[in-house]
């Protein structure tokens, strides 16, 4: 009967309507799918080969396929489809086309092929097994198509990515490079600053030395307090890693310690409770200033005179706002005496510089003063 069924396919493929193979293969494709109306549809290059014979052959090709690959029908038929690869085909999707002829499936694959005259194309072959009634595979149907110009375009799109990438590597280490240059010469700033201030200090102090008049001393001194914050200030900027912020909450924790302690008040109770809280560089030493003359003013004003009490500083982020309260349990500060202060006025100044809002209250007794600010816009 195979003799037979071989003998019509020879006599067919010498007629010149391609199509008229369809006629005789009366078989189902894949999961049932109607093989011999695909066949008659198709308008692209197409071949079915024979498994029953050796090595797979050719036994039907379009005329689109010849076209496709510049070979006759004589040259083409009774070959296996392997006379399209060539050196540079990739021997991986090769063995994926062959394992899948083996075990019956079928396969999608992008193939480098050869024509005849050499030149090679970019061949999207499609195979499926065509199997009989009983589930025997009779015949291989395989689809071509030319797709040279969309494989040129996504190499070209993956040369032009990988060029993209290192230039975007290039330039990256460049900015790293920069970054890192001023990073190194902001910190330089801060440090050179920070001992600018110091010596400044040392030159007051050796000054007040020299002073008579208590009032001016105490002037003074006052004036040495705030180049030491700001001394503190530019000092925590240098140590940081990060150019645009300032942790104000760390700087308030670390000030409160050391001006209580500097104090020499033993009997001041200091309770601080702080987070770390971001607020752009440029604001540090105005907030920086404020933190200092309100602590040192609490510790001045409130307990004068040898006055025990507690002092109390919290710092936290409140609806998104950076929120600074400092209190006393001391005898308060009348209104009126505190629009006449040189401290709350530099206060409102200062905040005023940072776009901060400072406001006094009682705290019964004692006095609180709370300072809103925005946060870095680059805080986490």
């Amino acid at each position: 009967m195979r003799d037979a069924f071989r003998s019509s396919l020879e006599v067919i493929l010498k007629q010149s309507d391609d199509w008229h193979l369809t006629d005789i293969l009366d078989y189902e494709h894949g999961r049932g799918d109607p093989f011999a109306a695909a066949v008659r549809a198709t308008r692209m290059p197409m071949v079915i080969t024979d498994p029953a014979q050796h090595d797979n052959p050719i036994v039907f090709c379009n005329v689109a396929f010849q076209e496709l690959t510049g070979y006759t029908r004589e040259e083409i038929l009774g070959r296996n489809c392997r006379f399209l690869q060539g050196p540079d085909t990739d021997t991986g999707s090769i063995a994926k086309v062959r394992e899948a002829i083996e075990n019956g499936h079928d396969i999608d694959v992008d193939l480098l092929n050869y024509r005849k005259d050499g030149s090679t194309f970019w061949n999207a072959l499609y195979m499926s097994p065509v199997r009989d009634k009983a589930g025997t595979i009779r015949f291989f149907f395989a689809s071509q198509m030319d797709v040279t110009d969309r494989v040129d375009a996504q190499r070209l799109i993956s040369e032009q990515k990988d060029l993209v990438e290192r230039e975007v590597e290039r330039r990256t280490a460049d900015l790293r490079g920069a970054l890192e240059a001023k990073t190194i010469l902001l910190h330089e700033v801060d440090h050179r600053v920070k001992n600018n201030l110091t010596m400044i200090g040392s030159l007051l102090r050796l000054q007040v030395r020299t002073i008579e008049d208590p009032e001016v001393a105490a002037k003074l001194d006052s004036m040495l307090e705030r180049v030491d914050a700001l001394a503190v200030v530019h000092r925590q900027l240098y140590q940081s890693e990060d150019l645009g912020r300032f942790d104000l909450g760390t700087f308030a924790h670390n000030l409160a310690t050391d001006v209580v302690g500097a104090s020499g008040r033993s009997n001041i109770a200091l309770d601080v409770k702080t987070q770390s809280l971001f607020v752009d560089a440029a604001h540090a030493s105005a907030l920086g200033l404020i933190l200092n003359e309100i602590l040192t003013n609490a510790i001045k004003h409130a307990f004068a005179d040898g006055r025990a009490g507690q002092l109390s500083l919290l710092v936290k982020d409140e609806a998104g706002r950076g929120l600074i309260r400092i209190c006393d349990d001391g005898p308060g500060l009348p209104s009126t005496k505190r629009t006449k202060s040189i401290g709350t006025a530099l206060i409102t100044r200062l905040a005023r510089q940072a776009r901060a809002e400072a406001n006094w209250s009682d705290n019964g007794p004692g006095t609180c003063v709370t300072i809103t600010f925005p946060r870095s816009e680059t805080a986490e």
